[in-house]
C-alpha cells in the first residue's frame, strides 16, 4: 500500500464521477487534514487500457517524469501511484470545484486559458514527444465500430448504436468516407502528421481539467497521444461545444493566432478526425435523447461537424 494511504483517517466513496473506465474513486482525508482523491483501477478491465495496447499510460507518464516537464502554469494532479493486489492505485490532489465538469459553462476567459496552456504544452514537446504515447492511428479509431464494438459492456453497445444512427442521418458520401478511414486510418494519420507532432492530451473535456487561480491542471492522461496540435483542439471542441461560451469558429481562430504554425489544412484534417471520434455520440443524442432540446442541439452539432469535415477529405 502507498505510504500516503496509511495515513488516511476518513474515506468517502464517490459514486457520481464522470469516468467511464470502470475505475472506483474515493475522497480521503489524511491525519494532517490534507484531502486527496484516490482512483482504483484494474488495468485488465479498463476499457481505455484495453483499446490502446494495454499500456497504463498515465502511470507511465508520471513515473518517467514526463508530467513534471509540463510548462509553467500547467500541471497534473498525481501525487503517487502504486499497486495493490493487481489494482493500480492513483493518489491525486483533490481539486474539488475547480473541475468544471458538466455543471457549468466555460467562459471565454477560461477557454483562453485552456488554449494558451495547450499551445504551451505543444511547444514544449514539439518534435520531442515522449515514449509510450498512444499511436495516432489507434487514437483515430478508438471509438470506431470495429474497435470499440469488439469490447464487452454498455459503452461499446452505445457506440455501435450511435454509428448506426450516424449512417442514417448523414449523406452516404460522408458516411462511407468516415467508415473507410475507421477501417484504414493510415491515410488520415499521414496527412495529420504533416502539421508536426507533439505531446497531446487527446481527451481534454471539462471533466478532465481544473481551473485553479494560478494553475491549470489537466487530468486523466490515459489517452495521451503523439500527434498534431490541431487534434487537441478538435477533441476539445467535439466534447465541450455545449459547455463553452465562445463559438467553435472563434476558438479555432484564437488557437491559430496562439500557434502561428497551424494551417487551415491542419484544422480541416483535425475536424475530420473529430468526426471519426465522436459523431456516434452526437448521432445517438440526436435520435434518442429524452429531451427534445438536446436532440435538436445534437443534430445541429452533427451537421456542423459533417460540414466542416468535408474540406479535410480534400487534403487526403
Amino acid at each position: 500500500m502507498s505510504a500516503i494511504l496509511e495515513r488516511v483517517v476518513e474515506r468517502t466513496i464517490l459514486d457520481d464521477h464522470d469516468g467511464r473506465s470502470g475505475a472506483r474513486l474515493e475522497r480521503v482525508r489524511l491525519d494532517d487534514g490534507t484531502r486527496l482523491v484516490v482512483k482504483y483501477a484494474d488495468p485488465a478491465a479498463d476499457l481505455t487500457v484495453a483499446l490502446t495496447g494495454g499500456v497504463d499510460r498515465e502511470r507511465l507518464l508520471w513515473s518517467s517524469g514526463v508530467l513534471d516537464r509540463l510548462p509553467a502554469g500547467l500541471g497534473h494532479a498525481i501525487v503517487d501511484v502504486s499497486d495493490e493486489d493487481g489494482t493500480t492505485v492513483t493518489v491525486m490532489r483533490d481539486l474539488g470545484d475547480a473541475v468544471p465538469g458538466w455543471k457549468r459553462t466555460l467562459t471565454t476567459g477560461e477557454c483562453d486559458r485552456i488554449l494558451t496552456a495547450l499551445v504551451g504544452m505543444h511547444r514544449a514537446f514539439a518534435g520531442d514527444a515522449p515514449a509510450g504515447l498512444c499511436p495516432l492511428e489507434t487514437r483515430l479509431t478508438l471509438l470506431s465500430p470495429e474497435v470499440a464494438g469488439s469490447q464487452p459492456g454498455e459503452l461499446p453497445r452505445l457506440i455501435l448504436r450511435g454509428w448506426d444512427h450516424f449512417a442514417d442521418l448523414l449523406d452516404p458520401s460522408v458516411v462511407d468516407a468516415v467508415f473507410a478511414l475507421h477501417a484504414n486510418p493510415a491515410t488520415l494519420a499521414t496527412a495529420l502528421r504533416r502539421g508536426g507532432t507533439t505531446l497531446l492530451h487527446a481527451d481534454l473535456w471539462p471533466v478532465n481539467l481544473a481551473l485553479l487561480p494560478d494553475e491549470l491542471v489537466f487530468l486523466d492522461w490515459a489517452l495521451a497521444t503523439e500527434g498534431p496540435p490541431a487534434l487537441d483542439l478538435a477533441i476539445f471542441l467535439s466534447g465541450s461545444a455545449a459547455h463553452i461560451t465562445p463559438t467553435r469558429e472563434s476558438l479555432i481562430t484564437h488557437f491559430r493566432a496562439l500557434n502561428g504554425q497551424v494551417t487551415e489544412a491542419d484544422i480541416n484534417l483535425a475536424l475530420l478526425a473529430g468526426l471519426l471520434d465522436l459523431a456516434w455520440n452526437k448521432a445517438l443524442d440526436a435520435t434518442t435523447h429524452k429531451h427534445p432540446q438536446t436532440r435538436t442541439q445534437a443534430h445541429a452539432d452533427l451537421m456542423w461537424w459533417a460540414q466542416h469535415a468535408r474540406p479535410g477529405l480534400d487534403h487526403l
